[in-house]
């Protein structure tokens, strides 16, 4: 029996504070304007990846810098791995300074194959609730694992190293279009804030030697945090229900990008616009007392 076939899924569970600390510095490192949310105040939407991020001991994590694999991720034998999306509903919005429980685990894997090669989608199912059961957040990520590859495009130094930073990521353009800038600074910050060491967000020789891109990658929950925070700067008062959201494309730390938002009669459609096109996309369902 192959390590792959022998190994077994297992929930995880735990009761966490959703301390205002981790939430002060993603206001600190979005830095447009809005308050950061205080002890009492509900998380904004997604902000939960930020409030209750877990640490792995030093001795569980892999060359990558993720978690060693095989024991609650399965042991997938391919090297590069992107966050690819998901769906998280909202039934009430757990709050700043407030106890929950929380429980993940490994719903399915898929393999597949594709244009580049062999891939497995992993996808994880979360729950938050109060802690006398009241459900609270339902959330599922899928996680895609690939093949290496050899760098599509020469490595460009100054896109990852030179880059001064920034302050705001966001600078409105118009109505409903935002910049979105990007620099080591930002990344290194929230690989910090949500405990992810994956080295491809703040190591450019491993990201471009070891996996092959042309410089830093920006983050797949950077990005739907960014959407998600251009809705609370247009309709701070809006009430999600539930967002999909989906990784569809790498974006390289520096590389221009535009942040849009489509507002409908029951939902928001927004985008992260690349230099190729689009990146992320969600899809968000606003509360009843919102429509």
């Amino acid at each position: 029996m192959s390590e792959s076939e022998a190994w077994e899924p297992y929930a995880l569970t735990s009761e966490e504070v959703l301390e205002p600390g981790p939430v002060a510095a993603l206001a600190a490192l979005f830095d447009d304007g809005l308050p950061a949310p205080r002890e009492g105040d509900e998380l904004p939407p997604l902000w939960h990846w930020v409030a209750l991020p877990h640490w792995p001991v030093s001795s569980r994590l892999g060359l990558d810098g993720h978690p060693v694999r095989g024991d609650f991720l399965p042991p997938v034998d391919l090297p590069r791995r992107m966050f690819a999306g998901g769906e998280v509903v909202v039934h009430r919005a757990p709050k700043v300074g407030e106890t929950v429980q929380r429980r993940s685990i490994v719903d399915s894997i898929t393999e597949k194959s594709g244009r580049s090669g062999k891939l497995a989608v992993v996808q994880v199912r979360t729950e938050l609730s109060g802690m006398d059961g009241t459900p609270y957040v339902e959330e599922r990520q899928n996680m895609l694992y690939r093949e290496a590859g050899p760098p599509s495009a020469p490595a460009v130094p100054e896109i990852a190293a030179a880059l001064e930073p920034a302050g705001s990521p966001f600078r409105r353009t118009d109505g409903q279009t935002w910049e979105f800038v990007t620099d080591p600074t930002l990344l290194m910050r929230f690989s910090a804030a949500t405990a992810n060491a994956h080295r491809i967000h703040y190591d450019w020789p491993y990201a471009t030697r070891v996996e092959g891109y042309p410089g830093l990658v920006v983050h797949g929950p950077l990005m739907s945090l960014a959407l998600a925070e251009v809705l609370r700067l247009d309709s701070p008062a809006s009430r999600v229900r539930r967002i999909s959201h989906r990784n569809q494309a790498p974006l390289f730390c520096g590389q221009p990008a535009q942040l849009r938002a489509s507002p409908g009669a029951r939902s928001v459609a927004l985008d992260l616009l690349g230099p190729s096109g689009p990146s992320t996309s969600l899809a968000v369902e606003l509360a009843e007392e919102d429509i």
